[in-house]
């Protein structure tokens, strides 16, 4: 019976790490670019999107299609970033183990 509350007391203890280490992503950012910095997109790592910067030669109001493609690479960017962010940071809970709906 000793052993089974300390390893509740360990899995406690886990559960506290993993929940502070999740808060943490919070306040980590990544930048998503494309079109050679023309479109940055940043992120933080709860894949909230919180700036998206244009550099103004990149407008061309005939050619919307071209600005609305690298937004949308800067944004796959940056998501994909955060989805290591969150591998690296919480992977060492889960041994590399990707564990669905965990984080």
């Amino acid at each position: 019976m000793k052993n089974m509350g300390n390893m509740m007391k360990q899995v406690q203890k886990m559960q506290k790490q993993m929940q502070e280490a999740q808060e943490a992503l919070k306040e980590k950012t990544v930048q998503g670019t494309a079109g050679g910095g023309m479109v940055t997109i940043t992120a933080n790592g709860h894949k909230e999107i919180l700036n998206i910067e244009i550099k103004p030669e990149v407008v061309d109001p005939d050619d919307i299609e071209m600005l609305q493609d690298l937004v949308l690479a800067a944004m796959n960017d940056a998501l994909k970033q955060v989805d290591d962010l969150v591998a690296k940071d919480m992977g060492k809970f889960t041994g590399g183990l990707n564990i669905p709906g965990l984080f």
